[in-house]
C-alpha cells in the first residue's frame, strides 16, 4: 500500500500508551474525509518495560504498525530522525506516544502542508486556538524562556519552537538531514536551525493535554540537553560539544578550587601544601560527579561502576596534573612567559583528561544493554501472563 502519511512516535517506557494511541490515530485518520492511508512507526529506545514487544503484538492486528527498536542509542531527537528517514510516505508527522498531543489536528496539518506546498507544519500552543493546557505556572515560564533562547539565530518566524508536534515534507527533510545534531528532546528546534533560509512553515493550533499513563521525561537532563543543542548549533562546527561541556565543568572546578583553598588557608589556618592537597581531592570528586551527570549523562555510571569510575577518573586526572607541571615547567625553562607556559600546561591537561577518561571511565559497554534486555524479557513475560489471563475464560466456554 502507498501511504499518504507516516506517524513517528519515539518511545521509552510507554507500554501502557501504545495501544490507546494506535486506536486514537485510527479513529482520526481512517475516518477522516476521504480516508488517509497512513503507517505508524514506533521508534523505541530499548524500553525495559517491553514497549517494543507490545507494539509487535499490535502489529499482528494492524498491518500499518511497526517498531524500530534501538539498542545502544538513546534520545528523542535521534529517534525522530531515524523514524522519519525510515518512512515510506511523502509526509511524516512526529507526535508523542503519551497522548499529550492532539491527534485530531493531523488531518488539518496534512491539508495545509499539501495545499499550501509547505515544508513544515507545526502544532502550536501559542497561537489563537492553542493552549498550554494545565501546565503549572513554572512550566509555562520555562517554556517561554526556552522560546526566547530558541529564537536566537533563527531565520524563521515560529510561535512555538519548543513544540514536539509537527509534520514535515520528507523531500525537504532530506535536504538538511545531515546537518541535524540529533541532541536531546527539541527536534523541531534542531530542524529549524539546521534548515537555513527558504523553509516554508505553517502553524496550526492545538491544546496540550495531560499525560494519562507513565511518567513525564521532563527533568534537569532535558534542560541540559537543550543547552547542549544550542551550543552545538552555534559552535559544533568548531569544537566537539562534549569537550565544551567537559571544559565548562573544569572551569567551574577551578572557581570552586580557589574558594575552598582560600577558606582553608584563611579560616582553618592550614599550610598551602595541605590545603592544596585537600582541595584538589574535593574538586576532583566534584568534577567527576558533574561530568557523570552532565557531560556523560548518556553513559552515566551507577552502583559499583560509579566507584570504579571515580578511581579511574582520579588516576587519569592525577597523571594529567603531573604532565601539566612537567610541560609548563619545561616551557618556562625554555624562556616562554610564565602565563603562556601555565596555559600550555592547562590545555594539555584538559585534552589529556578528556581523552583518557572518555576511553576508560566512561567507555561504552554492553552490560547496560544486556541488563535492559533482561528487564524487557521479564516485562514481556508479565505482559504475556496478563494476556493469557484475559483469554482463559474464552477458552473454557
Amino acid at each position: 500500500m502507498a501511504y499518504d502519511l507516516a506517524i513517528v512516535l519515539p518511545t521509552f517506557n510507554e507500554s501502557r500508551n501504545v495501544g490507546p494511541i494506535v486506536d486514537r490515530l485510527e479513529n482520526t485518520l481512517a475516518k477522516a474525509l476521504g480516508g488517509i492511508r497512513y503507517e505508524v512507526i514506533f521508534v523505541d529506545d530499548d524500553s525495559p518495560d517491553g514497549t517494543a514487544d507490545v507494539v509487535r503484538l499490535l502489529a499482528e492486528r494492524h498491518d500499518n504498525v511497526r517498531v524500530l527498536q534501538r539498542i545502544g542509542r538513546r534520545g528523542l531527537a535521534s529517534a525522530c530522525i531515524e523514524g522519519i528517514l525510515g518512512a515510506a510516505a511523502p509526509f511524516v508527522a512526529v507526535i508523542d506516544a503519551d497522548m499529550q498531543h492532539d491527534e485530531a489536528v493531523l488531518p488539518e496539518m496534512l491539508r495545509r502542508i499539501r495545499e499550501e506546498n509547505l515544508d513544515l507544519v507545526v502544532g502550536s500552543r501559542n497561537i489563537a486556538g492553542g493552549s498550554m493546557g494545565e501546565f503549572t505556572k513554572w512550566r509555562v515560564k520555562l517554556s517561554h524562556l526556552g522560546k526566547r533562547l530558541s529564537l536566537m539565530g533563527v531565520e524563521h518566524e515560529l510561535s512555538d519552537p519548543m513544540s514536539g508536534f509537527f509534520m514535515v515534507r520528507v523531500s525537504a527533510f532530506e535536504r538538511f538531514a545531515h546537518r541535524l545534531s540529533g541532541i536531546g528532546f527539541k527536534i523541531l528546534l534542531d530542524i529549524v536551525l539546521s534548515a537555513g533560509p527558504g523553509l516554508k512553515i505553517g502553524e496550526v493550533p492545538y491544546r496540550f493535554r495531560q499525560r494519562e499513563h507513565g511518567e513525564s521525561k521532563l527533568d534537569m537532563v532535558v534542560g541540559l540537553e537543550y543547552f547542549e543543542l544550542l551550543v552545538d548549533k552555534h559552535l559544533g562546527n568548531m569544537v566537539n560539544v562534549r569537550f565544551v561541556l567537559f571544559g565548562m565543568v573544569g572551569a567551574l572546578g577551578v572557581g570552586v578550587h580557589l574558594l575552598i583553598l582560600s577558606g582553608l588557608l584563611r579560616i582553618a589556618g592550614l599550610s598551602f601544601a595541605t590545603g592544596q592537597a585537600i582541595t584538589t581531592f574535593i574538586v576532583m570528586i566534584l568534577n567527576f560527579v558533574l561530568n557523570n551527570s552532565v557531560t556523560y549523562r548518556d553513559r552515566r555510571l551507577r552502583g559499583w561502576r560509579f566507584w570504579s569510575g571515580l578511581i579511574t577518573f582520579c588516576l587519569a586526572c592525577g597523571l594529567g596534573v603531573t604532565a601539566n607541571v612537567a610541560i609548563a615547567n619545561e616551557a618556562f625553562r625554555r624562556g616562554v612567559p610564565w602565563v603562556l607556559a601555565a596555559v600550555t600546561g592547562l590545555l594539555f591537561t584538559a585534552v589529556w583528561n578528556y581523552g583518557v577518561t572518555a576511553m576508560t571511565t566512561w567507555r561504552q559497554e554492553r552490560r547496560s544493554s544486556e541488563k535492559r534486555a533482561r528487564q524487557r524479557m521479564e516485562a514481556g513475560a508479565l505482559q504475556a501472563g496478563r494476556q493469557g489471563d484475559k483469554e482463559m475464560p474464552a477458552k473454557t466456554m
